[in-house]
């Protein structure tokens, strides 16, 4: 009799309501209803894993060269050709992977604390600070991306490392003003006036209420800025500001292969086709998260 006692009990007893949880079963139920993401985000999930073990399995090292094969077609020892050193594109896109993905990703991760740090303070305190963040954000964005890049990077001098820089100062004000905006619509809200007659600090405040609350916007632009990022630093090489000789990066490769249009076209065209697809893949799988993410759409 206990046991049927304890049984009922267990049975009438649901588990408890998890909303974090249901939020999250709701973003995935409608990402993979978008084909396109789910496609763009199963190439990044490959490139990264290229840009990790894909050196490894090379089957030429990055800077192998071999005159007697230079400026060959595809073939069978060579998937994509060899370039004007005799060295092996597929080998040396192996190897640019890398450095693509490291310079998308760490120049918008830091991007991405800068522009969210100045964006939550100015949206929260407001006021002359808030001015003053703006303005300097407004300055910034009164010049184009790629040229403000291009005079950092004129600045500071070539290389990888200035890339990355580069590219991320002229992302910083993307991200400051969105989260400026998340912080000034969530600051508004009535639970944060009683978070705050109860005594919470601003610091609690910023990182237990405000920040949670901002994510979703912030995760859509970090993955479309890295599409951005990969471009123009791409672009930034191609004209001899980026990655240097004789680095693998893709814009730099692109910029070799243009000597070689006619006679070996190749060389300029394998690389070329990899940076539009690791761009389409990042953008295609922003624009998915966003759809997925916007609390507007249903499932």
């Amino acid at each position: 009799m206990s046991n049927e006692v304890v049984n009922n009990n267990v049975t009438s007893n649901p588990p408890p309501h998890n909303p974090r949880l249901e939020s999250w079963k709701t973003f995935f139920k409608k990402l993979r209803k978008n084909k396109g993401a789910m496609i763009g985000g199963i190439l990044i999930l490959v490139f990264i894993i290229i840009a990790l073990i894909g050196p490894h399995f090379a089957p030429y090292t990055q800077s192998e060269t071999n005159y007697s094969v230079k400026l060959t077609g595809p073939t069978g020892d060579h998937w994509f050709g060899t370039d004007h050193h005799g060295r092996d594109i597929f080998s040396r896109i192996i190897y640019g992977m890398g450095i693509t993905m490291w310079i998308g990703f760490s120049s918008v991760f830091i991007s991405a604390i800068i522009g969210t740090v100045l964006g939550v303070v100015s949206g929260y305190y407001g006021k002359r600070t808030d001015a003053f963040i703006m303005r300097v954000m407004d300055i910034l964005l009164a010049f184009p991306g790629i040229l403000l890049a291009l005079a950092i990077v004129s600045v500071l001098g070539p290389s990888i490392r200035n890339l990355i820089i580069a590219v991320a100062i002229f992302s910083v004000p993307v991200f400051a003003r969105i989260v400026r905006g998340s912080t000034l619509a969530v600051k508004k809200l009535e639970y944060i006036d009683a978070v705050k007659a109860l005594g919470a600090t601003d610091f609690r405040i910023i990182f237990k209420h405000i920040l949670p609350n901002v994510t979703s916007p912030l995760i859509v632009q970090t993955t479309l800025s890295i599409a951005s990022a990969i471009l123009t630093a791409s672009g930034l090489s191609f004209i001899g500001l980026g990655a240097q000789p004789p680095s693998p990066e893709w814009g730099a490769m692109l910029s070799d292969g243009r000597n070689y249009l006619y006679d070996a076209p190749h060389v300029a065209f394998f690389p070329g086709v990899m940076i539009v697809i690791v761009v389409l893949a990042f953008n295609i799988f922003g624009d998915g998260l966003r759809d997925a993410l916007d609390p507007k759409m249903k499932a």
